[in-house]
């Protein structure tokens, strides 16, 4: 039982020893051995490691892409002397774990002041030598690559890689939106102004060029109808007289049969002549020879 007691309580120890010296590094970290407050070694690869226990301890350092996002954005002067906000963010990574620790303590909040007032410097320097429409549009692209070469060579020498520097937006001051918003708001009125009055009066002329049109149509059918009716008169009593002038007494004939129908159309039609009127002729008569 003694044996036994004894074989439990060495297991015991070697396995307590071992947890004691036995680290494991992951994928996504590195790590420093320090012994006695030295680095004695720097463990980039995941694996197993050992150390002396009580005398050396190990601090991990996080290896992965970080992001420093400022919650404000911040406000710099262009070529122009206009005041912009610029929000952005910056994309970085520690890469040199022994400079990281000695330049910021292994502080990842001292290590991003530290950038941010680097990213920043930058900034100021890129955005006075160029106008607000070069930060915006025109060449943000060589903005933001400058900007990221210049803070990746400054934080290099304390073991931080810049991976990128990023502008999400860009605005003007709220004191100078409102009043360029006015300035735009004004010129707009303006050009809309000036488009109607355009439109007004081209709408004025299209009308006055449609009526007198429409005036010189009406006439000119109005023309043509007397024309053709004038010429449809003559032709009818040219064929009238060509066709009586063969036979005049049926020809005086059908102009009483013509009058006696248009004076008797109605019965309350009343007509006072004379018996022997000329009127009566073919009544009295169809040769109308009588009196």
């Amino acid at each position: 039982m003694k044996n036994h007691a004894a074989i439990v309580v060495g297991l015991v120890g070697v396995l307590f020893f071992l947890s004691l010296s036995l680290f494991t590094v992951d994928q996504r970290q590195a790590a420093l051995v320090f012994q006695l407050g030295e680095v004695v070694s720097i463990k980039k690869d995941p694996g197993l490691y050992f150390k002396l226990p009580l005398i050396q301890n190990i601090r991990y350092f996080e290896t992965r892409i970080l992001t420093m996002d400022p919650a404000d954005p911040e406000r710099f002067i262009t070529s122009e002397k206009k005041n912009v906000l610029v929000d952005y963010y910056v994309k970085w990574r520690i890469n040199d774990v022994e400079k990281f620790y000695v330049s910021f303590s292994g502080d990842e909040r001292r290590a991003e002041n530290r950038l941010s007032q680097t990213v920043n410097d930058g900034m100021r320097a890129e955005f006075g030598k160029r106008t607000v429409h070069d930060v915006v549009s025109g060449k943000r692209d060589d903005v933001m690559e400058a900007l990221r070469k210049s803070a990746d060579i400054d934080s290099k020498r304390f073991g931080v890689e810049v991976m990128d520097v990023r502008i999400k937006r860009v605005d003007l001051p709220a004191e100078v939106s409102e009043s360029v918003y006015r300035r735009m708001e004004a010129e707009r009125k303006r050009v809309a102004n000036e488009l109607r009055s355009t439109g007004s009066a081209e709408a004025e002329k299209i009308r006055a060029d449609a009526d007198k049109q429409r005036e010189v149509i009406i006439a000119e059918a109005y023309r043509d109808a007397q024309r053709t009716k004038g010429e449809g008169d003559g032709r009818a009593s040219a064929i009238y007289s060509e066709a009586f002038g063969k036979n005049p007494e049926f020809y005086a004939f059908y102009r009483s049969m013509e009058a006696y129908k248009q004076s008797f159309s109605s019965k309350n039609d009343v007509m006072v002549l004379q018996p022997n009127s000329e009127f009566f002729r073919y009544m009295k008569s169809p040769r109308g020879g009588g009196k």
